[in-house]
């Protein structure tokens, strides 16, 4: 497993303002929409092309355009939506599923609770979102659903990492044989007693959709 943190910035200053419990919900969706288009630039660093012939108003050219089958953008619910739109501006012909996922707040253990992606993900990249990473179990399971359905290369955007939750990842994927990389805005201090990101920026969900839905 590979760990980048983008160093940048403007993704430094958006991150702030993220972080900042006086920032309201709808601030806090549009920075975190812009900020995640800005990481999604790190992270389909390695997407697949192919070659693209074209006529220029002067000449023929080769170019790429995006291989097929097409990449295919996961959002862990509900969370991960709110980085949705960001990651798609950059890969507007990508495919989208959708992965519900829920944390025991006891057990910090992921399980599944819905779904929405093709049965066979044979030779396909994934984009994952889910905004925070912090005991690493959710998208651990995340990760390994998708590589028991055949996709080849995983790609996780998260805007907040700590360094337990990296550590965990890698221990519960170590197994898998597909490139995974996780792309994050910053590598946090450490987690708190209730499995929470410090100095993080609070509940992800909670702070881009408001409280009511739990």
């Amino acid at each position: 497993m590979r760990t980048q943190v983008v160093d940048h910035p403007l993704v430094a200053h958006k991150l702030t303002h993220l972080r900042d419990e006086n920032t309201d919900s709808p601030t806090f969706r549009h920075l975190a929409d812009e900020l995640v288009t800005l990481l999604a630039y790190e992270a389909t660093r390695e997407v697949r092309v192919e070659p693209h012939e074209i006529r220029t108003p002067v000449a023929p050219t080769t170019g790429v355009r995006l291989a097929t089958p097409r990449p295919l953008v996961v959002p862990i619910l509900r969370a991960g939506l709110g980085m949705l739109d960001g990651m798609m501006r950059l890969l507007p012909t990508a495919e989208v599923g959708f992965l519900g996922m829920i944390r025991n707040e006891e057990t910090l253990q992921a399980s599944t609770y819905a779904e929405r992606l093709p049965d066979d993900l044979s030779g396909r990249q994934c984009y994952v979102l889910d905004p925070m990473l912090a005991t690493g179990g959710t998208l651990a399971a995340a990760i390994r659903f998708l590589v028991d359905r055949g996709a080849d290369h995983i790609t996780a955007v998260c805007l907040l990492a700590a360094p337990e939750g990296c550590a965990n990842l890698e221990k519960e994927i170590a197994d898998l044989d597909v490139p995974i990389t996780v792309v994050t805005a910053a590598m946090d201090e450490r987690l708190n007693e209730k499995g929470y990101i410090v100095p993080g920026l609070g509940d992800a969900g909670d702070r881009l959709y408001g409280v009511a839905g739990g």
